[in-house]
């Protein structure tokens, strides 16, 4: 299931999340999810399943503010685990630790929700085989069951070690005002395909996942980005093939209107509902 977050595909690198209390934030992190740090500072952390690639960085911003309700921007960002088996061990972890939590059967994988001490949305899910998904007319079918949790735990009773070394970023879900712009930005901007349509939702991917981005108005049409310094989504990161590829989108972003600025190593570009995302080689 790799080969889904490795390229040609575009995938999701790292996220980057604001949060009022580093400290609190890390707690959480290091024992309940099991990432381990790679460097940090006293307002910014940068957290890795494997000691050596980022996957979030939590941030701290000056006078930063709680979640704002009713704004675009971080429904969750997706943990993706290597087998059944760590969805296992996870699931008992957090029954253990009194977690609140959600869990569902998407067909296409098995997923548990919780939230971080700041209400930040996080998915750990793991892939069934992509042989057992089912396509018709180019689409992907997927939808919200809930989760067999005895068949899980049946799978693994080993206890939770942390996040295994091959955890990837498997996705991340947006909140967005319009369906229809956003829908333009990342397939005729960015390149992706739409693979699945949900009430008020659309997910988009590359190379046959399921997806790599989804896109609701759950919230409502219209809603505004959050402010600044609002607890939330900081940018998150598309990796792309080679720089070729990538200098071909910044031209087709521009060609629909699309601010896009050169940074040393990266360019930044930001979604019609303001979800900023760096795009990296």
């Amino acid at each position: 299931m790799r080969k889904f977050h490795e390229k040609p595909n575009l995938y999701l690198g790292q996220i980057s999340i604001k949060v009022t209390n580093i400290e609190k934030s890390l707690a959480f992190y290091q024992k309940i999810i099991g990432f381990q740090i790679i460097p940090q500072n006293e307002r910014e952390v940068t957290l890795s399943a494997d000691g050596v690639t980022p996957l979030l960085t939590i941030v701290q911003p000056n006078e930063v503010h709680p979640k704002e309700n009713r704004t675009t921007g971080l429904y969750h960002f997706a943990l993706l685990l290597p087998t059944r088996a760590d969805l296992a061990s996870f699931l008992r972890h957090v029954v253990d630790k009194k977690i609140t939590i959600g869990a569902s059967d998407h067909l296409v994988s098995e997923a548990i929700y919780l939230d971080d001490p700041d209400g930040n949305g996080i998915e750990v899910y793991c892939d069934r085989p992509a042989s057992d998904w089912i396509w018709t007319n180019g689409e992907v079918e997927m939808t919200t069951n809930p989760l067999d949790s005895e068949s899980l735990f049946a799978e693994n009773d080993a206890g939770w070690n942390g996040l295994p070394k091959n955890t990837t970023m498997g996705h991340i879900h947006l909140h967005v005002a319009d369906l229809e712009e956003t829908e333009k930005f990342y397939v005729s901007g960015l390149g992706y395909k739409v693979v699945s349509h949900y009430p008020g939702a659309l997910f988009v991917s590359t190379g046959g996942y399921h997806h790599h981005v989804g896109l609701n108005i759950w919230k409502g049409t219209g809603i505004p980005a959050p402010d600044e310094n609002s607890v939330g989504l900081n940018w998150y990161t598309i990796v792309f093939a080679n720089e070729g590829v990538r200098k071909e989108t910044v031209k087709n972003l521009k060609n629909i209107g699309t601010q896009v600025v050169k940074y040393q190593d990266h360019y930044m570009t930001t979604d019609p509902s303001g979800n900023k995302i760096q795009l990296v080689v």
